[in-house]
């Protein structure tokens, strides 16, 4: 199954490998594409992965989480962007988009802002609590990043609502404080990231996925159970695939082991009745079959295995004896 096709929309993924976006931290203060992303991202296309998805990208300045960041908060940022996804269907893969903001985990020297004036840690700046100007104007930025994300030809946009980034803080309600809208209930926490959809798809009408952290891994915080209801509300707003990490909210290290996500994906998925990405620690190619013959998920997000093999899909069709055509130029070697 990890080398058969998969459709959402009117985007047909070639295989059910999809690269999970990972920060390179390789740009500079301009927030664009450099020559690093260029071979970063084609080499993972030529290793025949399905879906590419671009690291984190910030919707303004001051939502980078540290100067080196990719942004889209510019139109200055779309021909980069642009020359990094011909590179990649020029191999024949898909490629999306991250879509991001830090709130208080941005590690910069401007002013940043949060849903409550709470840390992420000792070590890390007090935010300021976001006023309602802000926060339609971070919500307008979203929307205006999926502009750009379209204009530069992605076929995928996930939105970040994960790893105690901008969104995830407003869900938690171990981090979101607010006496108004967009604080409260799960109804009133889940508002912003309900407002950011509906700006994005105001000017995006291709595949969209939401990231999430299905648990937060404090007592009080987010659990599996509480992102099932917002998976459905998500639904709801048209989002196609919940891509289900976890952790990132408080420096909380949690119990790790090979697959320990996969039980968050698979729940959401089975509550939810909404597609799910599975990622976290899969790394061999039997795991990942197992995880979508059992209908545990539906694409398989791989990351760091694939920083260590830019050609894992290759590996993965050799133990699972699927034909898997080379490019071209590398024939002969294949």
């Amino acid at each position: 199954m990890l080398f058969q096709p998969y459709t959402i929309k009117e985007v047909t993924l070639k295989n059910r490998i999809v690269m999970s976006p990972m920060c390179m931290y390789a740009s500079d203060d301009s927030g664009e594409v450099k020559d690093w992303h260029y071979v970063h991202y084609a080499t993972r296309a030529v290793g025949q992965v399905g879906l590419i998805i671009v690291e984190a990208s910030a919707v303004t300045a001051q939502g980078r989480i540290s100067p080196r960041d990719l942004g889209i908060w510019d139109d200055t940022q779309v021909a980069g962007l642009q020359r990094v996804v011909d590179s990649v269907h020029g191999q024949g893969s898909h490629i999306g988009i991250q879509l991001a903001h830090a709130g208080r985990k941005a590690v910069l020297d401007t002013p940043i802002i949060a849903p409550s004036a709470i840390p992420f840690s000792d070590t890390f700046k007090t935010p300021d609590e976001a006023t309602l100007e802000q926060i339609q104007e971070t919500i307008t930025a979203f929307g205006d990043a999926a502009h750009r994300a379209k204009q530069a030809g992605f076929d995928v946009i996930e939105i970040h609502a994960a790893h105690g980034y901008l969104i995830n803080q407003f869900l938690s309600p171990l981090i979101n404080l607010r006496k108004d809208a967009y604080g409260g209930d799960l109804e009133g926490r889940f508002r912003f990231l309900n407002d950011v959809i509906a700006a994005v798809k105001k000017r995006w009408d291709g595949p969209l996925f939401v990231r999430i952290s299905a648990h937060e891994y404090l007592e009080g915080g987010l659990t599996p159970q509480d992102h099932a209801y917002f998976a459905a509300k998500l639904k709801e707003l048209g989002v196609d695939l919940i891509d289900v990490s976890s952790g990132g909210t408080f420096p909380v290290v949690p119990p790790t082991y090979p697959g320990y996500q996969v039980p968050f994906a698979e729940e959401i998925r089975a509550k939810a009745n909404i597609a799910v990405g599975a990622v976290g620690f899969i790394t061999e190619p039997e795991q990942a079959e197992e995880i979508l013959r059992n209908e545990r998920a539906d694409l398989v997000f791989i990351g760091r295995a694939l920083l260590r093999d830019p050609y894992w899909p290759r590996t993965a069709a050799v133990r699972l004896h699927a034909e898997l055509e080379a490019p071209i130029p590398y024939t002969r070697g294949w």
